[in-house]
């Protein structure tokens, strides 16, 4: 059997949800390299054709399981802004504590990140050189809060600045140089200084 294309688009059907998350285990546990749709059909108790109707190729299976995860994360970013609605530091901080903090416990960025054979670093470039769709979301949503606040900067200013914000916390995520709580201070005195808010 081929491998379709292209990855089902949308949210997909009932199992697609638990594909993806016995993916994110198996690649936690044993590695990507020994991810097959053969083996996830089997965890989850479905066909293998299940899995790629609801699925697609395993390129987009890996797709799939990076962008669940940011799901996690930008959840996160959301819930810092609501619990500090109307303070843009104390926003900030918790959101880059709060995103700093879920990714030092999450298996499938520790699986990523720490991966040495060549068979494994196939997930590598979606949150490096190919993360394009990602720091879009990611910076749509920071967007869409800062919205909320009068800051003095033309928008081509602010997206430079909203860029620069969320390609360090990801450089954070990938390579820790420092406590989450104290990249999180770093960081919003830095937002603090270009947006004229307190840090």
């Amino acid at each position: 059997m081929t491998e379709p294309a292209t990855a089902a688009q949308g949210t997909g059907g009932a199992h697609r949800a638990r594909i993806i998350a016995a993916a994110i285990e198996q690649t936690a546990r044993e590695g990507w390299s020994t991810v097959t749709m053969a083996r996830l059909a089997v965890a989850v108790g479905v066909s293998r054709q299940t899995v790629y109707n609801e699925i697609g190729s395993k390129q987009a299976l890996a797709e799939a399981m990076v962008h669940d995860e940011l799901g996690r994360f930008l959840a996160v970013v959301e819930r810092a802004f609501d619990e500090h609605a109307g303070d843009l530091a104390e926003s900030v901080r918790g959101a880059v504590r709060g995103v700093l903090d879920l990714a030092r416990d999450n298996v499938l960025l520790r699986a990523i990140v720490s991966a040495t054979h060549d068979a494994d670093t196939d997930l590598l470039p979606l949150l490096t050189t190919h993360a394009g769709s990602l720091l879009s979301a990611a910076k749509a949503v920071l967007g869409h809060r800062l919205a909320a606040f009068e800051l003095p900067l033309e928008d081509h200013r602010l997206a430079v600045t909203i860029d620069v914000v969320v390609r360090a916390v990801l450089s954070h995520v990938m390579q820790p140089s420092d406590s989450p709580a104290r990249t999180a201070d770093d960081i919003t005195w830095l937002v603090g200084r270009v947006l004229g808010a307190a840090a």
